[in-house]
């Protein structure tokens, strides 16, 4: 098949997905063309099966906003007919499934029919699509949309319950490479990180509210005064200096660890000992995923979809949103002895053999089918 994929570009879930899941496809043998405004950060490999088309916008003076959507529609009406696309798998929403929309009438009127799935990541949903500017947008674009999935069963839920939808939603879970995400040994780093064999605590997001890292730094300075302990945090973004406020508040300056945004972040997780995803919300919880491939338990909240991936006291442990003290009690529970976080350890990897990239795959490469072969004749 040749599959053109509309995501984010950037390190967040959804790009990350859809272009791990393209790599997948184009080793299968497919031909895979990116389109977007700028290389996926994950698409860090040639293959003789993936293409990336850059979205140019023209900077017009009359326009206060560059109209990028306008721009991406009619890249995917070019690459469509110039690589002879069978269908369109566009992640996130806002704006993508409705471009994909336009673009797909637009083609008919040149007597071609491009099928297009749509997955729902999450804020799409949960935050951004529940905006009334965008929510009737969101709505139009999913029902005519030629598949829809989301990546968990309360996100699809969700968009059931916000918005009006007569559209089937396939609920097809992340996934992970486990041959990239796997526990190495790097214990020169970790050496260098907790040189007095200190617990190795992680967290990894793009800081923005909704990810609560603040409580991420509450949780390990409870943990570090009763452990010794080291933080490693991975990303960046708008809460940033608020983190650091609070680390400076609690006093663990010393012990925390700023390492920005990582390509390589299997490397660092693979010396860790506990990860902490205390979000707001979160559809499926990636990032935990990924701990959890390298053999890192996790403490999370118990919103979204996470209790879906984080099964409680067995890969780690879930509590309310905000509740602190009870993420320190049970993350202090797991390292303080060695045969148990072992154990956590060793059930985090066999939760995370569930989602392996070569089970899902297969589900897409028949959803593709399915759709195209139900489009024949538009």
């Amino acid at each position: 098949m040749k599959i053109g994929i509309v995501c984010y570009p950037t390190f967040g879930g959804s790009g990350v997905v859809a272009t791990e899941l393209g790599k997948a496809l184009a080793e299968k043998g497919h031909q895979v063309h990116f389109i977007t405004y700028h290389q996926p950060v994950r698409l860090d490999s040639f293959s003789e099966n993936i293409s990336y088309h850059e979205v140019t916008v023209a900077d017009y003076p009359l326009f206060e906003y560059a109209p990028y959507e306008t721009a991406l529609t009619s890249k995917l009406v070019d690459v469509a007919l110039f690589e002879g696309l069978d269908i369109l798998h566009v992640h996130y929403a806002i704006p993508h499934a409705h471009v994909a929309y336009m673009a797909q009438q637009i083609l008919k009127d040149l007597g071609k029919f491009i099928p297009f799935v749509t997955t729902l990541h999450g804020t799409d949903i949960t935050l951004v699509g529940r905006d009334s500017g965008f929510a009737p947008v969101v709505s139009f674009a999913i029902n005519h949309s030629d598949a829809v999935t989301a990546v968990s069963q309360n996100l699809c839920d969700e968009t059931y319950s916000f918005f009006k939808i007569s559209k089937k939603i396939e609920v097809i879970p992340n996934f992970i490479d486990l041959k990239r995400f796997s526990k190495h040994r790097k214990d020169h780093f970790r050496k260098a990180i907790a040189p007095n064999h200190e617990k190795l605590v992680v967290h990894a997001s793009n800081f923005r509210k909704v990810k609560r890292v603040e409580d991420v730094v509450a949780v390990f300075h409870k943990i570090n005064k009763e452990i010794p302990s080291k933080l490693l945090l991975i990303g960046d973004g708008p809460e940033r200096h608020t983190i650091e406020r609070t680390c400076r508040e609690c006093g663990d300056c010393a012990d925390v660890r700023f390492l920005g945004k990582q390509e390589a972040v299997e490397e660092i997780l693979s010396v860790c000992d506990l990860f902490i995803l205390p979000s707001e919300t979160e559809s499926f919880g990636l990032a935990a995923l990924e701990a959890m491939a390298c053999q890192v338990p996790v403490i999370s909240s118990n919103t979204g979809g996470i209790p879906e991936l984080n099964i409680q006291g067995v890969t780690g442990f879930l509590s309310n949103v905000g509740d602190v003290d009870d993420m320190a009690k049970n993350a202090i529970y797991i390292l303080s002895d060695e045969k148990r976080l072992t154990q956590f350890k060793e059930n985090a990897l066999e939760q995370a053999k569930k989602f392996d990239i070569n089970m899902i795959t297969p589900i897409y490469e028949n959803l593709y089918k399915r759709v195209i072969e139900k489009g024949i004749g538009n």
